[in-house]
């Protein structure tokens, strides 16, 4: 199957986890790029009360949360007789993506010899740095906060072969992450792009508001 020649090339959009004891980044790019993507921004405000001063204050950048579902099918794998879509189907791909939320389990059991040890204090582990990436002008850092897997067809050892993935990711800022932390100056740079995109995306003219400029 030919594609027309003056066809754009698709960018696909990712998840990327960057994990401290792994020296490459695990990246998870989207099989096909979900139709809708769902964003909610909460802004944060000083709170409501008696103090009219600080009735416009801000605390920081609004608290984001990203929705959206992913397809992840291994039909074409087969077809082509891929040998770890016979063997495993999807689950290396479902499994990439909840290892998001996974402790390594090599901490987990460093852990537990410290407890039996007679450790007062043990560091909870730490999540890999997981960035969302939407085209150039979009890679954040995030958090997966939960995601729900529907697995809707298997093969004959029952590895899923097609599963749908709704993810709930909270975008994390510089009110979460520390100066000396990547995505502190990750979200930053993202900030930056947003505000040039405002500028473009303003109308100049107050005239052009009816009857607003009479009153400003």
């Amino acid at each position: 199957m030919t594609t027309f020649p003056n066809s754009p090339r698709l960018i696909k959009g990712a998840i990327v986890g960057i994990d401290i004891f792994t020296p490459k980044p695990g990246v998870i790019q989207f099989q096909y790029n979900p139709d809708t993507l769902t964003r909610k921004l909460q802004a944060r405000t000083s709170g409501e009360g008696e103090n009219k001063s600080e009735a416009l204050r801000l605390q920081g950048a609004p608290q984001e949360t990203i929705s959206l579902d992913i397809e992840i099918d291994a039909t074409d794998q087969l077809e082509k007789e891929e040998s770890k879509a016979i063997s495993m189907g999807i689950y290396p791909q479902l499994s990439a993506l909840e290892m998001l939320i996974y402790p390594k389990s090599s901490v987990v059991i460093a852990n537990s010899v410290l407890l039996a040890a007679g450790t007062i204090e043990v560091i909870p582990p730490v999540t890999p740095m997981t960035l969302f990436i939407w085209g150039p002008n979009r890679v954040l850092p995030v958090r997966l906060s939960d995601f729900t897997i529907t697995e809707e067809a298997h093969d004959v050892n029952l590895n899923p072969i097609r599963a749908k993935v709704s993810l709930n990711l909270r975008v994390l800022s510089y009110n979460d992450l520390s100066l000396t932390h990547p995505g502190y100056h990750l979200f930053l740079t993202h900030q930056r792009v947003k505000e040039t995109m405002a500028s473009l995306g303003h109308v100049n003219n107050l005239s052009a508001v009816g009857g607003v400029s009479q009153i400003l």
